[in-house]
């Protein structure tokens, strides 16, 4: 089908704002620019590209997009912003119910809620698009910055997240997605992949957040997460405090974490730089660990335990030498003294006992770390161990995830 081009007409009263100098539309003029793009959003057709140019412009109410095949282009991430700053109507700036749809060189600033979410949808691309909360981290900032959810074929790249309250770039209960050249900084996870199958999270930098790249099972969902790589990214001093609402599942994140697996199957963790964290530089832990707040109880086919994790070949420097939260404080003193620090990887202790003994391809194996340990949760910290022998194992390696050629 040969592709229609919408270019958004401004008009008059915005002619201030289309130009490089991305001067601020006002007034009419940002009503008849959000009127304009929410009316070509309805109208909009297979094929159809929006071209939003350079100016960075108000709007006051969410958008959204039930269309297959659109492309949503800005003139770059630095050049062409939408400002949800006073947002009164909508809880997402964008939200997209729709397939086969690009959003690409723009930004998202100061939503109400989540900044972007796409539910629902196949062969999804969200390529430079910069989301902040420019008032710094704030429990009262939208969740999620880039939010694909329920997704297949995802490609999220070169774009940045700065000041989500729960996670900056978070895919959940999707098939099939690569993370790759981003950054997320100050939000309370940087890079999350949740309830997801075949993930790639490569080449990103996560730093300044609670906890840099997390990738966490969680129940009562549509679907189980198992196998994703985490590979080759910068992932450093990720200490801030937690800004998380009560009782999200992030809030248990401690201040200070670098990867954090929770309860998911399956995970290699490899070639990566992991520094500094005051918690600990990985974090390997069950559902039990959580304090997740969690009305409805957990499914009886849950599976609350890490399984196949494999952690080797990353580079580790600093970190583990002030953790948060008083248990792991004193359990730190208790090991190591108060002067000592925690190892690179920190288990929670919680395994899966009540089927027999574990099997060769759920174990937890660790290389190139300077110690593990074995935090004894079960038993509330009273027996930790240092031993490093359980962990001297391989693993088969996961296959690369594989894009429709249209998005590699």
């Amino acid at each position: 089908m040969r592709k229609l081009l919408l270019t958004v007409a401004l008009g008059a009263a915005l002619a201030a704002c289309s130009g490089h100098d991305q001067s601020t539309a006002q007034g009419e003029g940002n009503d008849a620019f959000q009127a304009k793009l929410q009316q070509q959003l309805l109208d909009a057709k297979a094929g159809s590209v929006i071209e939003i140019p350079a100016g960075h412009y108000h709007l006051n109410r969410g958008l959204s997009l039930r269309t297959d095949g659109v492309t949503i282009r800005g003139a770059g991430k630095d050049k062409t912003v939408l400002s949800f700053k006073g947002q009164v109507v909508g809880p997402e700036g964008l939200l997209v119910n729709a397939s086969d749809f690009t959003i690409e060189n723009l930004s998202l600033e100061d939503t109400k809620g989540d900044a972007l979410k796409i539910n629902q949808g196949k062969n999804i691309t969200i390529r430079g698009v910069r989301v902040a909360w420019t008032d710094g981290p704030k429990t009262t900032n939208g969740a999620y910055g880039l939010y694909p959810v329920k997704t297949e074929n995802v490609l999220i790249e070169d774009s940045s997240v700065t000041g989500a309250s729960d996670a900056g770039i978070y895919v959940g209960q999707s098939k099939n997605i690569v993370v790759r050249r981003n950054r997320a900084e100050q939000n309370v996870a940087g890079i999350e992949i949740e309830n997801s199958i075949d993930a790639d999270v490569y080449d990103n930098v996560a730093t300044g957040n609670t906890g840099g790249i997390l990738v966490f099972n969680m129940p009562n969902l549509s679907q189980a997460g198992k196998a994703t790589r985490v590979f080759k990214n910068q992932v450093n001093a990720n200490n801030l405090d937690n800004f998380a609402a009560k009782g999200a599942a992030v809030a248990s994140v401690p201040a200070g974490s670098g990867v954090v697996v929770n309860s998911n199957d399956k995970v290699e963790i490899f070639d990566n730089d992991i520094a500094d964290h005051r918690t600990a530089n990985v974090i390997i832990s069950s559902y039990f660990s959580t304090n997740y707040y969690n009305t409805k109880g957990v499914a009886a086919d849950y599976n609350p335990y890490p399984k196949g994790i494999f952690v080797y070949g990353n580079r580790f420097k600093g970190g583990g030498e002030s953790p948060d939260g008083m248990k792991l404080k004193v359990l730190k003193s208790a090991v190591y003294g108060m002067s000592g620090r925690f190892p690179d990887v920190l288990w929670d202790g919680y395994a899966d006992t009540k089927h027999g003994p574990v099997g060769a391809n759920d174990r937890i194996c660790i290389a190139g770390a300077n110690g593990v340990l074995n935090a004894d949760g079960p038993n509330d910290y009273k027996n930790p161990s240092t031993d490093t022998k359980p962990y001297e194992c391989t693993l088969p390696k996961l296959p690369p995830v594989v894009l429709d050629a249209a998005k590699s």
